[in-house]
């Protein structure tokens, strides 16, 4: 049974999720950012970690990867042209998506006060409007899932970045990814994950 440690409110819930889709037993072991539980998994006290067997990882879209690759599912196969295109998304989402939203997270509550620059939040929600624009122009071409008819790595990865920009209060998503998100956490998978 793997071990993941972390919260559900974090990156940790892409972890969970994808181990929900994938069928596979876990724990949640509920640990905060830089506390002694997620220092003894990560000496940077950085969430998530997961716990499988010996091995402990790091990174939640390392983890997924991970898992996918290890369990077949929600991923093209490693090496094959299709699984180049599918990291090409989920770098882009992480580059375009998360990027953006864990800056707006350091500069709203993560960064000590004098180093925080809360003007920085106005671009940083522009842009990422922009990039979810994008987005919705990439699914239009795409099918019911980012990557196709399939659900894969980046439609979890994507759907996690469009609910913290919820949360965070970031502008509205355009119509067709608001549908795509609100379908995606519509499945069991993810209400299990959320249920923790």
């Amino acid at each position: 049974m793997y071990r993941v440690i972390g919260t559900v409110k974090s990156r940790a819930f892409r972890v969970l999720w994808m181990l929900e889709e994938l069928g596979q037993p876990y724990e949640l072991v509920e640990a905060f950012p830089r506390s002694d539980e997620a220092t003894k998994f990560n000496p940077l006290g950085k969430i998530p970690a997961l716990v499988d067997g010996d091995e402990v990882l790091t990174d939640s879209v390392a983890i997924m990867t991970y898992l996918a690759d290890k369990h077949g599912g929600l991923t093209a196969p490693a090496g094959t042209p299709e699984r180049a295109r599918q990291d090409a998304v989920t770098l882009w989402l992480i580059d375009e998506l998360d990027a953006l939203l864990w800056t707006n997270s350091k500069h709203a509550f993560v960064l000590p006060e004098n180093l925080r620059v809360p003007d920085i939040s106005a671009t940083l929600h522009k842009e990422f409007a922009r990039n979810a624009e994008t987005f919705a122009g990439m699914l239009d071409q795409s099918g019911a899932f980012i990557m196709g008819d399939q659900i894969t790595l980046p439609d979890l990865l994507a759907v996690h970045c469009f609910g913290w920009a919820f949360g965070a209060g970031f502008p509205p998503l355009p119509d067709g990814v608001k549908a795509y998100s609100k379908r995606l956490r519509a499945r069991p998978a993810f209400r299990a994950a959320a249920d923790h």
